[in-house]
């Protein structure tokens, strides 16, 4: 079959420290373990390495007592030759609601002050309106600008949908598209299709993000990779299948010899996948929290994220509800629907998940609707592809009317307010936006920090 592109070597995002520990055991994986093997996996020649954004930042503060500000800064100074790249969710950035503009342009400047050099923006309802003010930040830092497009599969969901939102990507200065595919469903042949056609039409560089949850994700960048991508995700092997990505070493291996050899050598990676096999069996938290390596095709169904998956079972085991586990995941596809078909990823995979939990557990639909399904009906994180089931708006709207305008418009500055907020523990600017984001959760880790000072 004809390529799209002329061959050229395909690029890899080793994801081992942001989504690769977040899909297996929920974004727990502590600094210094990372540290351990970072020197080892910035000799390999990746194209880049993924290590911050999705729930790294709030896990560090809410469950690590981990300033995630200094883990950048520590990576930084050990991965001297690979650029650092992270996930941003547009004008979420790394939270779960939007946030004022002041906010948005703080945090992205500090990312990039600190180290990181690509920044992947998405929006988990494909709302241009979210990316637009995060989107203009790093360009006015000057970091490497990746569009992304959220994929999923439902009734209102098609390619030319793609193809549009990449171009609305590609106006707001998008250098390049990356198609994320957070629960592994997108087929080898789909990605064919929808890769040649961002690279013919879009004409911009076209990255690929997939999960292994389905078994399909090693075949999908073959086909994605003949197809014109330049770069695809990755994981060292022992953080790899899964929920996770595909390993590295495979694909390296694989495309050896071909029009598409990567130019890396496997062997350099495992010192790292030996270490964190040892650091795995050591560390029991990391064990209890590691989710299922077996490909589960049911996410073909439910369309869950890894990171999702891992997070959700961790929480209905500390309430003792794991045994409804199932329940739940058959009623996410009713709840997702009834929501217009929003995307499964951050920060709707959490509202649509939380929403469906509740209506399993209290044995009643809707019985009690989230304060974050209430927002979202409203209008509040943007618009979905789909159109919210009738029913569910009478119960949350009533005589009220939509939000139509962006979200984070109407929004005051909060970058004042934080700042006075960490000011009494001597706070610093980089504390100040962690409050901004989670107020609670860094001021019981400014308060840990003033009890535990450094010998």
């Amino acid at each position: 079959m004809e390529v799209a592109t002329a061959l050229a070597r395909v690029g890899i995002t080793d994801t081992t420290f942001r989504d690769a520990h977040q899909s297996l055991f929920a974004t727990r994986m502590r600094t210094h373990h990372m540290l351990e093997i970072a020197a080892y996996l910035d000799k390999v020649g990746f194209h880049s390495m993924e290590v911050r954004g999705g729930a790294t930042f709030d896990t560090a503060l809410r469950y690590l007592n981990e300033d995630p500000w200094e883990r950048l800064r520590l990576i930084r100074e050990t991965v001297v030759n690979t650029p650092l790249q992270m996930l941003l969710r547009g004008q979420n950035l790394v939270g779960y609601r939007p946030y004022a503009d002041d906010v948005v342009d703080a945090f992205v400047g500090k990312m990039v002050e600190l180290g990181i050099s690509i920044i992947r923006v998405f929006d988990a309802l494909n709302d241009i309106r979210n990316i637009e003010r995060s989107a203009a930040s790093v360009k006015r830092f000057g970091a490497h600008l990746q569009g992304t497009i959220s994929y999923t599969v439902s009734p209102v969901h098609a390619l030319d949908g793609y193809l549009d939102y990449a171009r609305r990507l590609k106006d707001v200065g998008a250098d390049s598209i990356c198609v994320k595919d957070m629960a592994g469903i997108l087929t080898p042949y789909v990605a064919y299709d929808l890769v040649r056609r961002l690279v013919d039409e879009v004409g911009l560089p076209v990255h690929l993000h997939s999960h292994y949850t389905s078994g399909m994700a090693s075949m999908t960048y073959l086909k994605a990779i003949e197809a014109g991508a330049a770069v695809v995700d990755c994981a060292t092997s022992t953080l790899a299948m899964g929920t996770s990505q595909p390993a590295s070493e495979s694909l390296i291996v694989a495309l050896a010899g071909t029009g598409y050899d990567t130019g890396l050598d496997a062997r350099l990676i495992r010192p790292a996948a030996s270490i964190l096999r040892r650091i795995i069996d050591d560390t029991p938290e990391y064990r209890d929290l590691i989710g299922n390596m077996q490909v589960n095709t049911d996410v073909l169904v439910y369309q869950i994220p890894g990171g999702m998956i891992s997070n959700l079972r961790a929480q209905l085991r500390q309430v003792q509800a794991d045994s409804r586990i199932e329940e739940i995941l058959a009623e996410v596809p009713r709840v997702r629907a009834e929501m217009g078909y929003p995307p499964l990823v951050t920060p709707i995979s959490q509202i649509v998940g939380a929403q469906a939990t509740f209506n399993i557990i209290q044995g009643q639909r809707y019985k009690s609707i989230s304060n974050e399904v209430r927002a979202y009906v409203r209008g509040e994180y943007g618009r979905p592809a789909g159109e919210i089931d009738p029913s569910l708006k009478r119960m949350v709207l009533g005589d009220e009317k939509p939000v139509i305008s962006r979200p984070g418009d109407g929004l005051t500055p909060q970058m004042p307010t934080a700042r006075e907020a960490v000011a009494p523990y001597g706070g610093s600017e980089e504390d100040a936006i962690s409050y901004a984001l989670f107020p609670k959760e860094t001021e019981n880790y400014l308060a840990h920090r003033a009890s535990h000072p450094r010998s």
